[in-house]
């Protein structure tokens, strides 16, 4: 067995794996639009503005790939009582597999780091924060938290933003703590003083905060080691994981042989939170149970996926297991994803240059109707995401006795389908809010609809999309073969 191999087959391990985390929270905006001319006002280039998301940064953004590698988190943090800590505090509360923790301090403001984006590029990030310690009660209810949390958790992860939540003090009853209960420390560190993190199991710098730390150059293999070992020695940690951007990845232990990792990704897109992947993965791995080689050559997995993905990005499981298996295309068992997945995976398609198509249905009691149907889709598009009715949803629209099977049984078939890439179940009657996020270049449903019936059709013209009618074929329906099974 290869070692990539080796390292599916302990994907499945990650999940249930549970970690604390204590760390900087904030808010990523991202700011998307094209840029096509230069200001007559100045030099710079005038970005028009299309979309705007927001999602989880900092130690939000371990949390979430925490969480989207299988593991769950007891999460300790600070925000500002104002609009940006509100809704921060919403994002982590609609987080599956998360227990917040989260104080709030009157007159704090939320760190914002706005990111402007066009043709995939970043133009300009802009932050409004402040880096001023917290209180000494906030302080030491976060460590208070932390501790309890901790009881529950085989691994403690601190992410230092130097937003001010950290204090040494905090920092150092942590450490004590997990010292005494026998847990994982790693600390993702920030600053040149590393005596604030001593008793830490693992820090995980980069390069540029390494050689600073070590106060010596950190160029090639051999100058990372030396300068990871002098920081062992200052503080009594067991190991440094190093990420080196193109030059892949080093762990270097108090004791044994360094091990130096590759670069995995394929494209690099945009290499923000990729020191957060790395964390959360090594956290996950460990907790369940991996040894750290093995957790590191996962982390590296994980951030090379990251790189390929515009903005704070999540390695979710399946993208591991897509990575691992060297197959652009999923297999059967991981095209099967929630929205949230399938919105990263369309976004990278969308990078290398692929057309995105979309259908949906309940797909009960797979036909040659529905055979026909994806078939034409998929030749309408590069890449097709089958959009699929929930149980509750086939229920409302077709009566109490349906569906036949479930919606796992029904997504599984789909999914083994060679011509559908993804596979989304959907809650509501109709698959607008999919088709919304998605934005599909082709929207394809069966000739029996006329195009201003199809659900969705305006909205994918919209943004210069088209609307494909399948042609149908004739005396295939789910509903005439139950009814000739009853016969």
């Amino acid at each position: 067995m290869t070692v990539n191999a080796e390292l599916a087959a302990l994907v499945p391990k990650l999940k249930g794996a549970r970690v604390a985390c204590v760390g900087d929270l904030m808010l990523d905006l991202f700011v998307y639009g094209t840029a096509e001319r230069i200001s007559p006002e100045a030099p710079i280039p005038v970005v028009r503005i299309d979309r705007e998301e927001s999602m989880l940064g900092g130690a939000g953004n371990v949390v979430r790939n925490i969480v989207g590698l299988g593991g769950s988190v007891e999460f300790v943090s600070v925000v500002g009582q104002d609009q940006a800590g509100r809704e921060v505090m919403g994002l982590v509360g609609a987080l599956e597999g998360v227990e917040p923790h989260l104080l709030v301090e009157r007159d704090r403001a939320t760190t914002i780091k706005t990111r402007y984006i066009a043709g995939h590029q970043q133009m300009l990030r802009a932050d409004r924060e402040t880096s001023e310690p917290v209180g000494d009660a906030i302080a030491e209810d976060a460590a208070r938290l932390v501790c309890q949390a901790m009881k529950d958790c085989a691994v403690v992860v601190i992410s230092d933003y130097a937003k001010g939540l950290l204090i040494p003090r905090e920092i150092a009853t942590i450490v004590a703590a997990a010292r005494a209960g026998k847990r994982t420390v790693i600390v993702d560190p920030k600053g040149r003083d590393y005596t604030r993190y001593r008793g830490a199991t693992i820090l995980t710098p980069n390069a540029r905060e390494l050689g600073e730390a070590a106060g010596m150059p950190v160029v090639g293999d051999r100058a990372v080691e030396q300068a990871a070992k002098k920081v062992l020695k200052i503080t009594d940690a067991q190991a440094i994981v190093v990420t080196r951007g193109a030059d892949g990845m080093s762990v270097v232990p108090a004791k044994g042989k360094a091990l130096h990792l590759p670069a995995l990704a394929r494209e690099v897109f945009d290499v923000s939170g990729a020191g957060d992947t790395v964390v959360a993965a090594l956290a996950t791995a460990l907790a369940a149970g991996l040894p750290l080689e093995t957790a590191a050559r996962l982390a590296s997995v994980a951030a090379g996926i990251v790189v390929a993905k515009v903005g704070t990005a999540v390695a979710y499981t399946a993208d591991l297991l897509r990575a691992l298996r060297h197959d652009d295309m999923a297999t059967g068992e991981n095209k099967f994803v929630t929205l949230e997945q399938a919105i990263d995976e369309v976004g990278r398609w969308r990078r290398l240059g692929h057309k995105i198509g979309f259908t949906n249905g309940c797909f009960d009691l797979l036909h040659p109707g529905h055979v026909s149907l994806i078939g034409q889709a998929r030749a309408a598009c590069d890449r097709l995401v089958v959009g699929l009715n929930s149980d509750a949803s086939v229920r409302r629209l077709k009566g109490p006795t349906r569906p036949v099977q479930g919606e796992t049984a029904r997504a599984a078939v789909l999914a083994s389908l060679g011509q559908v890439d993804l596979v989304v179940i959907f809650a509501e009657d109709t698959p607008i809010e999919a088709i919304r996020a998605l934005k599909p270049d082709v929207l394809v449903k069966g000739a029996d609809y006329t195009k201003d019936k199809v659900v969705g059709a305006k909205d994918v013209e919209s943004w210069g999309g088209r609307i494909v009618l399948a042609k149908l074929v004739d005396g295939q329906s789910t509903t005439a073969t139950i009814r000739k099974l009853a016969r």
